[in-house]
């Protein structure tokens, strides 16, 4: 048995078609035009696309040999890591905690300056 859903498109399938077989023949032939050139575009487009697309693989290509070829911009993130780690784990990181409201508005101060 067919569920509800299946009832309905079936119903609209069968008023669709008969509503195309009711399409005078110079109707028909607009549709038919209008279809093949929205076809001719959309492969116009595909092919346009199709145009870059080499020439951004090689770009990202350059780019990435560009950065993996230059040396080291000096900036070290990973030691500064392992320092805060050590600065949590010490000894004073509970009366750090305690004063965080001074060391947030020391940083807004330093912010302001620079």
């Amino acid at each position: 048995m067919k569920s509800s859903d299946e009832k309905f498109v079936d119903e609209a399938k069968a008023l669709f078609d008969e509503s195309v077989e009711r399409l005078d023949a110079a109707t028909l032939s607009t549709l038919n035009r209008n279809r093949h050139a929205a076809l001719e575009r959309a492969r116009g487009a595909r092919l346009q696309w199709l145009r870059w697309a080499p020439a951004t693989g090689i770009a990202a290509v350059v780019i990435v040999a560009v950065m993996l070829a230059l040396p080291g911009n000096g900036v070290d993130t990973i030691p500064s890591a392992t320092s805060d780690v050590d600065i949590l784990l010490g000894e004073e990181s509970i009366e750090m905690l305690e004063d965080l409201e001074f060391y947030v508005w020391l940083d807004m101060q330093e912010d302001d300056v620079g």
